[in-house]
């Protein structure tokens, strides 16, 4: 399925993992935290980028839904938040993925640029916007979740409105838990939704029944914060235009610091409330 750019790859065509090369920005956010504290730093952000059109992705999405339904939790794994982006770059091969969006592919070109990479593929997983592995390959990805930097998570205490059937307001109050600079960190909020199966018909995956989890539907920012201490409290609102049969009970929301090197400083996980 490789072309010049864009490659759909297998779990032994591209399985070593990489770290940003480059530091500008890097000191945007720092943890400010006790050694005991560092001891229960926050979960690795985990952000897998995916096709139902891609081959080997069914194998990646299988696996990021057993790591963040906690299969490997007894492997010495740090704790786990996990986001699917379906990317739109190979529905030209016979399945348009419902899921897929020109804004994922926007978001893992940035991560390629990043990253210093010089192809796009799939299926790629990106650890806490500063180093990658193949998605679909089980010991990568393990290992890179163990050498992941880690932050403490936020403290946000998040409540949830329905100002009308087709939107959802999210309203969050907390600590970021990690001192920002004046060169400022990104709160970014994901509404995710999981349990998502769907029977292929055509394209590399015909015939196959698809099962999908922490696909991401809509990503905004809260805020941009500068100079700001860890204790310090932040606050703000987002409202997200829901889609066509949408279920709370199957969607969850998660909360990321992003600075502009994209690496990530911390994140937090919600689950909606059924009502």
């Amino acid at each position: 399925m490789g072309c010049r750019l864009l490659a759909c790859f297998g779990s032994k065509g591209h399985s070593s993992s990489s770290t940003a090369s480059h530091e500008k920005h890097t000191s945007a956010a720092t943890a400010d935290l006790s050694a005991e504290e560092h001891k229960r730093s926050g979960p690795v952000l985990v952000e897998l980028f995916s096709s139902q059109g891609c081959t080997t992705s069914p194998v990646a999405e299988m696996l990021a839904s057993r790591l963040g339904r906690g299969d490997f939790n007894g492997s010495d794994l740090p704790p786990v938040v996990v986001l699917a982006y379906h990317v739109d770059y190979w529905d030209y091969m016979g399945w348009k993925d419902p899921y897929g969006s020109s804004q994922w592919t926007i978001r893992q070109k940035t991560y390629i640029e990043a990253l210093r990479l010089d192809t796009m593929f799939t299926p790629q997983i990106v650890l806490q916007g500063t180093a990658h592995c193949v998605g679909n390959d089980e010991n990568a990805l393990l290992t890179s979740i163990r050498e992941a930097p880690r932050y403490a998570a936020p403290t946000f205490q998040a409540t949830f409105e329905r100002p009308s059937p087709e939107s959802l307001q999210v309203s969050l109050t907390g600590a970021l838990r990690t001192k920002v600079d004046g060169n400022g960190v990104n709160v970014m909020v994901a509404l995710y939704e999981s349990g998502l199966v769907i029977d292929c018909p055509s394209g590399e995956n015909k015939g196959r029944v698809l099962s999908n989890d922490y696909v991401v539907r809509k990503l905004e920012k809260l805020c941009t914060v500068k100079d700001v201490s860890a204790k310090k409290t932040i606050s703000g609102t987002i409202t997200f235009p829901l889609w066509e049969g949408f279920n709370a009970t199957k969607c969850g929301l998660v909360v990321f610091l992003q600075n502009s090197s994209h690496h990530i400083f911390g994140s937090q996980k919600f689950q909606l409330p059924d009502n």
